[in-house]
């Protein structure tokens, strides 16, 4: 029987709520029709719909009013409940609509955390109520994140071919070789045929720092898979660090060990290479208004948090 009303229950309509409301509140229909901008047989009609839909009587007729019977103020307990719940919707929704809160689901490559989170921080400054899930992973997981929809968007250095997207550019992002402070191959001007006799530090298959690399290697023809496989930048540069070789990085990965000295750009014929950085989304995802707010912060202003290049 609870089933049944239960099913009943969700064929009221606010519609039917409201003119109950009405009628109790103003003591009788003409006002009610009112109240709520209809005529009066139109009141009339949606509280007999409402009591046939419940089955039971939910206003008694008084010498001075309506006087709601025990089915009827279960019902107006309801409608208050549901008026307040709409009203604090609609308060949810405009802050939504104004970007004025809400929460943004942002995906950085691996390299990029080396400025994305100090962006970041500038926007929270100025948009406090904006909650941000910040996800950092290789390039494969951010585009997996992207054709899925878990991610907003995503900060990259080099957009997915295999779905269609829109981009903006945040600003430029160099990549140089770099060696331990003591490489006798520092103060020498290079091509890439004299770093054969290096060994060279990689990071993992399908990282987008490794195909450039690749790339570069096949120019100056080299062996584009030669060398020791490290997992990640920070591993890499401590290698470096201890002289177990050389590496192609982004230099926003190692602008603060350069400008410690713990680390040395290397000047090679064609390098620095000097990419972009990207704010990309997949196009059929629709962002809403905090995501957008996010979204332009990084494409008009995401270049100020960019780390400096000292040393090459």
């Amino acid at each position: 029987m609870k089933e049944n009303f239960q099913t009943i229950l969700r064929a009221v309509t606010l519609r039917q709520l409201r003119a109950l409301a009405a009628v109790d509140r103003e003591g009788s229909v003409s006002r009610a029709a009112e109240l709520t901008n209809v005529t009066p047989p139109a009141v009339s009609l949606q509280l007999r719909q409402l009591e046939e839909l419940i089955g039971l009587p939910l206003l008694e007729r008084l010498p001075k009013g309506y006087r709601p019977t025990d089915a009827g103020t279960e019902l107006l307990a309801a409608a208050t409940r549901i008026e307040r719940a709409l009203a604090e919707c609609a308060d949810a929704i405009h802050v939504l609509h104004d970007g004025e809160a809400g929460r943004v689901a942002v995906g950085v490559i691996s390299t990029a955390k080396y400025f994305a989170p100090r962006a970041i921080a500038a926007f929270r400054r100025q948009n406090p109520r904006i909650e941000i899930g910040l996800t950092v992973g290789n390039r494969e997981e951010m585009l997996a994140g992207l054709e899925g929809y878990a991610l907003d968007f995503a900060i990259t250095g080099r957009p997915p071919e295999t779905f269609e997207v829109d981009k903006e550019v945040i600003g430029d992002h160099p990549h140089v070789i770099i060696a331990p402070p003591d490489s006798p191959l520092i103060g020498r001007r290079l091509r890439l045929a004299d770093l054969a006799g290096e060994t060279l530090l990689l990071r993992e298959r399908g990282s987008g720092t490794r195909l450039l690399l690749q790339s570069l290697l096949r120019k100056g023809g080299l062996s584009p898979d030669t060398g020791m496989e490290i997992g990640t930048n920070e591993t890499i540069k401590q290698a470096v660090i201890a002289g177990l070789g050389i590496a192609l990085l982004s230099a926003h990965t190692v602008a603060h060990e350069v400008q410690e000295g713990r680390l040395a750009v290397l000047d090679v014929e064609g390098l620095p290479v000097v990419r972009q950085w990207f704010v990309v989304k997949r196009r059929e995802k629709r962002l809403l208004p905090p995501a957008v707010k996010l979204w332009r912060f990084f494409a008009t202003s995401g270049r100020d948090h960019l780390p400096g290049l000292a040393g090459g």
